[in-house]
């Protein structure tokens, strides 16, 4: 019998649980009663859940019939006490029975105000009636009852006692309940209030937030555009002024280009294969610029090309070991620019044999614009809601060059649009 009823309250409390997570599923609760109780529940405001589910969270399983257990034996030493104090009114049986009934209304009574307390507040005048009135009527039923039926006095006698006894049923209604419950339900609401207005004020703080992150994100594309744009059209305007009979050919490519790529430069996100197509038509461009001293390589897992990453920054890392690293480096060098999953994370990684880094330059930072931008972006997509933190590495390669790693936390196409 134990463990029936064990087994029957855990699952009500697991049940309990997943409606005050998630609300929309207690339409799918068995049973009419558990139905309509846990639609009550689904009915609470987002907050009083949140309280709720805290309170069944921690008191669930023996936590709970240990409480009710040390609730069952303060009350037995009150009436304890109350038996010792009137042993002539009140036995010993008695005693202990009305303690015990009495406490665990009073406490199912505040359990009751600690989670109704927002119904409470729009019903006042009705709890009051219902505090009040209610003994006040029971009260003089009985004392009617007891002067005339079992007394046999008269009925005017009758009410007389019955309005004596009534109105001492309302006093200690009012004192034993109504005062302590109004007490938690006042306490209640205003906690309430103040986590709604902090909840309130922080979401207006987030929104304001998101905002300004989304204007910084723009000011940045907006700066790293030009800046590729007249680096581009520099160095076709250098082989144009060398007579190279491409030059015309090279700038037709580059408009056709231009406007194949302007909409994703100017996408906060773009999928990675539109950014590798990007960077391999910007340095197809710069390989008809420089022939040979050229030579680049780009991987591209299947698996990856639907990933959305930032727009620009692998294209940023490879204007940058173009400017830094192949260009003044006379006999030129390879560029490897690649994707890859290292354990959770998604590594874009921009490889190039050119001169390396600077003499003044930090291994952890790098120098440049373009370096610089693509970290403001990064933090900035990590504070903004549906960023992803992410960081920027520039070393040193093993035998020459340069390697800037860009690390993001992975989520697939579908996690970033849910």
């Amino acid at each position: 019998m134990w463990k029936q009823f064990s087994k029957w309250y855990s699952d009500f409390e697991d049940e309990t649980l997943r409606v005050l997570a998630h609300p929309e599923t207690a339409a799918q609760v068995a049973g009419t009663l558990r139905r309509r109780s846990f639609t009550r529940l689904a009915g609470l405001t987002p907050i009083e859940r949140q309280q709720m589910h805290a309170f069944v969270q921690k008191y669930r399983g023996i936590t709970f019939y240990w409480v009710i257990l040390k609730l069952i034996v303060l009350c037995s030493i009150i009436g304890l006490i109350l038996h010792s104090l009137f042993p002539d009114k009140l036995r010993l049986v008695a005693a202990l029975t009305v303690s015990n009934l009495a406490g665990l209304a009073i406490a199912w009574s505040i359990l009751g105000v600690w989670f109704n307390y927002r119904k409470l507040a729009h019903k006042k005048f009705k709890v009051l009636a219902l505090f009040l009135l209610s003994p006040a009527a029971t009260g003089m039923a009985l004392g009617i009852m007891r002067t005339v039926l079992i007394e046999g006095g008269s009925f005017s006698a009758g009410l007389l006692s019955g309005g004596r006894i009534g109105a001492i049923a309302a006093l200690t209604a009012g004192l034993v309940y109504l005062v302590p419950m109004s007490i938690v339900a006042i306490w209640r609401n205003r906690e309430y209030e103040a986590l709604t207005l902090k909840l309130e004020r922080d979401a207006e703080r987030e929104r304001m937030a998101r905002e300004l992150s989304e204007s910084q994100l723009r000011l940045l594309r907006a700066q790293i555009e030009p800046h590729f744009l007249f680096n581009t059209l520099g160095a076709v305007q250098q082989l144009a002024e060398q007579g190279a009979p491409k030059a015309a050919a090279l700038t037709a490519d580059l408009i056709a280009f231009l406007r194949t790529s302007l909409d994703k430069m100017r996408s906060e996100q773009v999928p990675l294969q539109g950014e590798f197509d990007m960077v391999a038509a910007y340095l197809r461009v710069m390989q008809a610029r420089m022939g040979q001293r050229l030579r680049f390589q780009l991987d591209l897992p299947a698996e990856l090309a639907d990933t959305l990453i930032p727009s620009m920054i692998v294209l940023t890392l490879a204007e940058n070991a173009i400017k830094h690293g192949i260009e003044p480096a006379l006999r030129g060098g390879d560029i490897h620019v690649s994707a890859q999953l290292v354990g959770s994370m998604l590594r874009l990684r921009v490889r190039d044999t050119g001169m390396g880094l600077v003499e003044h330059a930090t291994t952890a930072s790098g120098g440049g614009l373009g370096l610089d931008n693509i970290r403001s972006r990064l933090q900035l997509a990590a504070q903004h809601g549906g960023g992803r933190a992410g960081s920027l590495e520039v070393r040193n390669g093993e035998e020459s060059g340069v390697i800037a790693d860009i690390l993001l936390s992975y989520k697939t196409m579908a996690e970033e649009t849910a």
